[in-house]
């Protein structure tokens, strides 16, 4: 807002301090008459007194509205240090669950290698009764995987197996499209006798490797 520099606007002084709320319209100013009454010099006088005192009333309207101005500010900040607090409030809420969870990590990590082992145990156990045999070109078996391993293990090994061998199951493992004629999918089998398996598995590792038909065969035991 613009300060009034002069009072010479319409309505004189006195009522334009009126309007400024520092006199009342009931307590007129009085009027000066050029009648030689009074000097220049002190009419001169009593309107820069005027003057400064309707200036006084100008920036108290400006501090008013500044005042309400900053009135409104401080509400916004005070809104937004309190959508802070919330927020850091949240972010030290997680951060103590987040805490507690590390602290029980250890102990669940302990827990969790102890049932993998217990897993792999058990996994271990399950397929002791079984061996894979590498480097069997593909075909090779023709359609009965069982009876091609029933006659190829005692001519590999040269075990007599007594009873004769008997297999749960025996096949290739892994899919077909990926075998190559340097790398065929080896073949598993299950023994039917825990005992018989193990025989085959010493045997192998005395022998180290076999050879069929030029190729280079090898008797593994199934573990993980």
């Amino acid at each position: 807002m613009r300060c009034p520099v002069s009072l010479t606007s319409r309505g004189g002084p006195s009522q334009h301090l009126a309007r400024t709320g520092l006199v009342r319209h009931a307590d007129p100013l009085p009027q000066f008459q050029s009648d030689g009454s009074v000097s220049p010099v002190e009419r001169e006088a009593a309107d820069h007194i005027l003057q400064e005192i309707a200036a006084v009333g100008c920036r108290l309207e400006t501090l008013d509205s500044r005042i309400s101005e900053l009135t409104v500010a401080s509400s916004s900040i005070r809104a937004d240090i309190a959508g802070f607090r919330e927020t850091v409030h949240n972010l030290d809420q997680r951060l103590t669950i987040v805490e507690d969870h590390v602290e029980v990590l250890p102990g669940q990590e302990a827990e969790l290698r102890s049932l993998r082992a217990k897993v792999i145990d058990l996994e271990d156990r399950s397929r002791r009764d079984n061996i894979r045999l590498f480097g069997i070109l593909e075909h090779k078996e023709g359609s009965d995987v069982k009876t091609f391993s029933k006659n190829l293990l005692p001519e590999l090994t040269g075990l007599e197996y007594s009873p004769p061998l008997e297999f749960q199951r025996a096949h290739r493992i892994g899919p077909l499209h990926k075998a190559t004629s340097d790398k065929p999918r080896p073949i598993i089998v299950c023994f039917l006798r825990h005992e018989q398996a193990r025989q085959t598995i010493l045997a192998a590792k005395s022998q180290g490797s076999y050879s069929l038909e030029g190729h280079e065969i090898r008797v593994v035991a199934d573990f993980s």
